[in-house]
């Protein structure tokens, strides 16, 4: 069944368009996600369809008696109310349902003890009645429900009296969520809903969300949350909305398809276009073909031209490189505590990074991810233990609160004035990769946004050339579109990054090494975020097997079980790089093909034809081309059939 449908729907601003043609349709229990470029619209779509804007043009269709629950950007939840007591209100008609059954049971005691048969089946039918209607309400079970939630949401039984006034704007924020799923709407709109999540709740948040009863519609940046939730994308742009069917990573892969078939058609009636021109040209003026040349003259004018495909909206583009490099040893951490006052948090801590590495920082929020970057960048002092960087080693930083640029400052000078040798063409053109053109440098920097800001503070990193980069959630601020952009700058990197983030995507594809911070200190895993949830998993049913046969007083052995888990997370793993390079053969067929069809197209053209040695060159690359295509092919079959083998 429909639950909504958005039908044409426009924006204007004046004469500027937002969005157009815009048509949606949520069916009962989807799971879709809206993604689109920061300023796209996707906030103020969703404020049309929950009546908080009105449409320039279209309609939204609504089933009858819809409920509806807006979760809007940081958000949070204002109440006089103690937590508990806040949790409570979502459940006032079940409670009230409670009294009445309290009542209906002493009313009952009452009609036995006068013998008043009649009274006595009137009220334990209507008792019956109304405890079959509580029982299928989930009242037995709505304070147990409320106690998981905010457990989730890492509000404990020690928290419940606090009142909802004195808490920080994350706890709000994360409250608002709380009530949101305990209220059960038939659809639920979150406009990104991890933000102030640590990763624990993030993967608390997704298991419920799985499992939610109703429809959801998600405005995410966070590409890992997508990944487990969604398994519709609409991508909103300025002049269209495009469906995709599936999670975030099949929607990247089918827009690549579709990109790369709009390039070949386009390419094909370019080239069938360019022959019929050539033809018209030629022949138009000779008696004996200037009908031919007439002929095709009009169906190149009934032809309906392709528009050339855009690919990717223009989105910053930037690398970092270093002055020189360091040593092999960057960084040494050894027996490190951190904390404030005196007060540990974390202990003991220790490091070891090399050259060339990429390590993420992770843990639960308030453990000390950040207060260990500090630490080592000597801003706060470690409690005890030290730190040491290599040999030429030169550190770069990027803040969460964005601190390290001038709010008093332009743009163009917060840069220039680090650089004042350099001439200001040359200013303007990095800050244009980032992103800040023309007035854009002029803009103070006080009055940037948190995006423009992010970007400001890497166009600083990137000039710096430092050999060791230390960022903390430096995707925080950041569109999709610039986070890919940070993902493939930091690969392409010569040097060595430290950092810490909650985006579990980003860890997942750039890191080398995740170190895990605990009350109890570190603990370094080897690999990307999935092979650390792998091995987390791994050691917690070791543990556990170790408990129980230690509980019996059996020494304990290496079980079946244990054997099993090894042998499926093996296959697991195995599984998820094939899947990584396929997607990276792809990648080069994508490539090869989209250069096939320009060589063919640029030899078919009339002045490269009579070109003998042009065409010979052309000809010499179009051979080796064909050549790399069909051994990339050949390698996505076997990796494809392989996979297939591996998945049945």
């Amino acid at each position: 069944m429909i639950l909504l449908e958005v039908q044409q729907a426009a924006r204007y601003f004046g004469a500027d368009v937002l969005f157009k043609k815009v048509n949606l349709t949520i069916q009962e229990k989807a799971r879709i996600a809206l993604v689109g470029r920061n300023g796209a619209g996707k906030s103020t779509l969703i404020k049309m369809i929950i009546d908080q804007q009105k449409l320039d043009e279209g309609t939204i269709v609504k089933k009858k008696n819809l409920t509806i629950g807006y979760l809007a950007q940081d958000t949070g939840l204002e109440s006089n109310n103690t937590i508990y007591a806040e949790m409570l209100t979502v459940f006032a008609e079940l409670q009230k349902t409670e009294r009445q059954i309290h009542q209906l049971e002493q009313a009952i005691a009452e009609a036995a003890e006068t013998k008043s048969q009649q009274q006595y089946a009137n009220l334990l039918d209507q008792y019956d009645q109304i405890q079959h209607n509580f029982k299928e309400q989930n009242g037995y079970g709505y304070e147990s429900e409320i106690r998981s939630v905010l457990h989730g949401f890492h509000f404990f039984e020690k928290d419940y009296s606090k009142k909802i006034a004195s808490l920080s704007g994350g706890q709000k924020t994360r409250l608002a969520l709380a009530k949101l799923l305990l209220e059960k709407r038939d659809l639920l709109i979150l406009d990104e809903p991890t933000n102030h999540l640590d990763i624990e709740t993030l993967s608390w948040l997704e298991g419920y969300l799985q499992s939610y009863s109703g429809a959801l519609l998600l405005v995410s940046h966070d590409r890992y949350f997508l990944d487990k939730i969604a398994t519709t994308v609409y991508e909103l742009t300025q002049h269209s909305i495009q469906s995709y069917h599936g999670n975030y990573s099949d929607y990247i892969h089918e827009k690549n398809d579709r990109l790369r078939l709009q390039w070949k058609n386009y390419e094909k009636q370019q080239a069938e276009i360019s022959k019929m021109e050539d033809f018209v040209n030629r022949n138009l003026a000779r008696a004996s073909t200037t009908k031919r040349a007439q002929s095709k003259r009009k169906q190149l004018e009934k032809i309906e031209r392709l528009g050339r495909p855009k690919g990717k909206e223009q989105g910053p583009h930037f690398q970092f490189k270093v002055n020189q490099e360091s040593g092999n040893i960057v960084l040494e951490v050894k027996d490190a505590a951190i904390g404030y006052d005196n007060t540990i948090i974390s202990n003991p801590i220790n490091l070891d990074l090399r050259k060339h590495n990429i390590m993420a920082i992770v843990g639960p929020n308030g453990i000390g991810k950040s207060t260990l970057l500090k630490s080592i960048l000597g801003k706060i002092p470690f409690i005890k233990g030290s730190s040491r960087l290599g040999t030429n080693v030169d550190v770069g930083y990027y803040d969460q609160e964005l601190k390290n640029i001038h709010a008093t400052k332009t743009v163009l000078n917060e840069i220039w004035d680090d650089h004042p040798l350099m001439p200001e063409k040359d200013i303007r053109s990095i800050l244009g990769s980032f992103l800040f053109s023309g007035d854009d440098v002029k803009k103070m920097v006080h009055n940037l946004s948190g995006g423009e800001k992010a970007r400001l503070l890497l166009t600083k990193l990137a000039m710096n050339k430092h050999n060791f980069l230390i960022f903390d959630e430096p995707t925080n601020h950041l569109d999709i579109d610039s986070k890919e952009v940070l993902e493939d700058a930091l690969l392409n990197f010569s040097g060595t990054v430290l950092f810490v983030s909650h985006d579990r995507y980003f860890i997942n594809k750039i890191t080398t090494s995740v170190l895990e911070l605990s009350p109890h200190g570190s603990k370094l895993f080897l690999g990307d975020y999935d092979y650390y949830l792998d091995k987390k998993e791994e050691q917690e049913l070791i543990a556990n097997e170790a408990k129980n046969t230690d509980e019996v007083g059996v020494k304990p052995t290496i079980s079946l079980a244990k054997s099993n888990y090894k042998d499926s997370k093996a296959a697991q793993k195995r599984v998820r790089k094939l899947k990584r390079e396929i997607t990276k053969v792809e990648n080069e067929i994508e490539q090869l093909t989209h250069k096939k069809v320009t060589l063919e197209t640029e030899m078919s053209l009339p002045e490269t034809f009579s070109d003998a040695t042009k065409m010979q060159q052309l000809q010499v690359q179009l051979s080796t081309c064909t050549t790399q295509l069909e051994q990339f092919e050949q390698l996505w079959e076997e990796k494809s059939m392989e996979l297939e083998e591996k998945q049945s």
